[in-house]
């Protein structure tokens, strides 16, 4: 057989050859330093067999940096503290241990309860792993034989594994630890040169909480202990940056058990709730969009008719009045369709754009909430656009300028992902055909670089997701454009055309901050809280530096305010090096020292960061106004 290599030269193998065969028949020093074999998009381990014709590439340990290589590398660290785990507390049951972004993890059934110093005593029992070294074995078994096997080593997850497992059924070995595996692995531990057991957490076995809660212990590993070292220093500033601690730090935000996963908003944190609230209503009101606000509560209905009662109900909050179903709205979408549905629509009045500040409630578990970033009840900077197929160009179109003038203002960077239909689709193969097609058109009249996800879609529609990259390279999705052809079939939605007939219209679906607490709780962390100018919650506070200067400082203060900047006076009977250091510590972007020396022609300015200036009111006014705008 054939298998054709990155640069499209054929590699001639004996039929059934593997991937380490074809990395030997190139060189050693290859098949020595191979890892993995990726395949038309997908990984396979190296002891699986080629098939005639297949394109290949062979990634090693130079490719250290490669997220399928990593993905390989962690996914053996993981069976390595599976191992670890067995061995400093027998009795142990092992459940699942996959690869995950920037690490791995495994969870467990300790035969008792377990702290913080687990993480040490299984760190050392994987150094000591790496340093008799380790080998990995792949074998194919029968399923009863598999489950046999692990009924006769007391691991119950892996027989309910077992049983619900789909294709063959595969088992890895590395020293004395056998393990259910679809992998792939490496040959052996060599290249496993760092790792760290990070935290501990609490998992309910797959996800439901009416099963054994377990153990999760999450670590990573690198193939260079630098990588490791840089990866710490970046763990330990995203703790600098939680948005959660600043929060607190800075009084924006707080939480509560009587309310889990629901903001409490102070007046600081509603300053810039109401900047960005601001910004969208005057942006909607200029690309001709209408203020629209619709019920928190329906019937089940309404869910029933847009699909979501059957596919998404867990993730609503339901509640019975009177015998009827209701739920709490968890989007804004299937209410909008009920709003245009109510009056007869011609083609002369679309595009109809509706916008709405919803307040949406959602379901999440407990366990997964997160501060500002997973919560049970957000705003969406929401909209919903009717139109007819020949209106959807330009409508898309529109949504990506908004988009870009929106993240240009934070100065963020984009990436952009087109997501395609998802095995759970509504509609015909035709329609998500031009619903995609539609979608990629957009992208490439806008001159925008995208990555095609498949299966990525909402089960109504593809869609185009916008994210960013934050000041430590982590990965954030912000806004979505959807074309939607199946929401306004499902709910009757016509309009009368220019030939008399009925049509129904095509919907795009548009958030583009997103939730308004994850943007801002994203960007919290992104600017590590020195917010820009125009949403600092405390603009300028100015510093008497004793009560002869009062009221030279409030008349200040005063001017400001009339300009409409939010300006303070700290009069507390502390030094002056106190107040500024407390000043610092709010993240204020201008303070003011008003003394002596001090006048409108000559004020002593700070600036957050450490520069120090002497300007003119005039001078601070200017440069205040232009850091302002938006």
């Amino acid at each position: 057989m054939r298998v054709v290599l990155p640069d499209s030269s054929e590699l001639e193998l004996p039929d059934g050859a593997t991937g380490l065969d074809a990395a030997r028949a190139i060189g050693p020093k290859l098949a020595e330093q191979a890892v993995l074999v990726r395949s038309n998009g997908t990984v396979r381990d190296l002891r699986q067999p080629l098939e005639d014709g297949q394109r290949i590439q062979i990634l090693t340990i130079r490719d250290k940096d490669d997220p399928d290589a990593l993905y390989v590398l962690r996914h053996s660290a993981a069976h390595l503290l599976a191992e670890a785990a067995r061995r400093v507390y027998p009795g142990t049951k092992v459940a699942i241990g996959p690869p995950i972004e920037n690490g791995f993890y495994y969870d467990f059934e300790f035969p008792e309860p377990v702290g913080e110093e687990a993480l040490e005593r299984l760190e050392a029992e994987i150094r000591r792993e790496l340093a008799e070294g380790r080998e990995w074995e792949r074998w194919e078994v029968e399923r009863d034989e598999a489950k046999r096997y692990f009924e006769q080593e007391g691991e119950p997850y892996k027989v309910e594994l077992v049983d619900t497992a789909d294709g063959s059924i595969s088992f890895y070995k590395q020293g004395d630890f056998v393990d259910l595996c679809r992998g792939p692995h490496l040959q052996d531990s060599k290249p496993i040169k760092a790792v760290k057991l990070l935290s501990l957490a609490g998992a309910y076995w797959r996800g439901d909480e009416t099963k054994p809660q377990l153990t999760r212990v999450y670590g990573t590993a690198f193939y260079d202990p630098k990588d490791l070292e840089a990866y710490l220093h970046r763990l330990e500033e995203a703790k600098r940056r939680d948005h959660r601690r600043l929060s607190k730090e800075l009084g924006l935000v707080d939480f509560s058990e009587l309310a889990p996963g629901m903001p409490f908003w102070h007046p600081r944190g509603m300053v810039i709730w109401n900047v960005l609230e601001d910004l969208r209503r005057r942006e909607n009101a200029k690309r001709g969009y209408a203020e629209v606000r619709t019920p928190q509560l329906y019937d089940s209905e309404l869910w029933r008719t847009s699909g979501h009662w059957e596919k998404y109900q867990e993730h609503m909050f339901r509640v019975e009045i009177e015998g009827r179903d209701f739920g709490l709205k968890p989007m804004n979408c299937p209410g909008h369709c009920a709003l245009y549905a109510q009056s007869p629509h011609s083609y002369r009045e679309l595009p109809i754009r509706l916008a709405e500040a919803g307040n949406l409630h959602r379901n999440e578990l407990s366990g997964v909430l997160h501060g500002l970033l997973r919560v049970r009840h957000f705003v969406q900077d929401d909209a919903h656009i009717y139109c007819t197929n020949e209106q959807i160009q330009g409508e898309l179109l529109a949504c990506l300028d908004y988009a870009y003038y929106l993240y240009d203002l934070f100065d963020l960077d984009i990436r952009v992902e087109l997501s395609l239909r998802p095995d759970n689709k509504l509609g015909t193969d035709e329609e998500w055909d031009f619903a995609e097609e539609a979608l990629a058109k957009a992208l490439a009249t806008q001159g925008l670089d995208y990555k095609a996800s498949e299966g990525e879609g909402s089960f109504y529609g593809p869609k185009i997701d916008l994210h960013m990259d934050d000041s430590l390279g982590r990965s954030w999705q912000l806004g979505t454009v959807q074309l939607d052809l199946q929401m306004p079939k499902r709910f009757g939605l016509v309009y009368q055309g220019d030939d008399n007939a009925e049509h129904t219209p095509a919907m795009i679906h548009r958030a583009l901050l997103g939730s308004l607490e994850r943007f801002i709780g994203i960007y919290l962390e992104h600017t590590g809280g020195d917010l820009p100018l125009v949403l600092a919650p405390e603009q300028v506070r100015v510093l008497p530096v004793s009560d002869p200067h009062r009221a030279d400082a409030e008349s200040l203060a005063d001017d400001l305010r009339v300009h409409g900047f939010r300006a303070s006076v700290d009069e507390r009977e502390e030094t002056l090096g106190r107040r500024i250091r407390d000043a610092e510590l709010y993240k204020i972007p201008y303070v003011v020292v008003w003394g002596e020396r001090e006048s409108l022609e000559s004020l002593a300015v700070r600036k957050r960061g450490g520069d120090q200036l002497t300007v003119s009111w005039e001078a601070l006014l200017s440069e205040l106004q232009a850091a302002a705008k938006v």
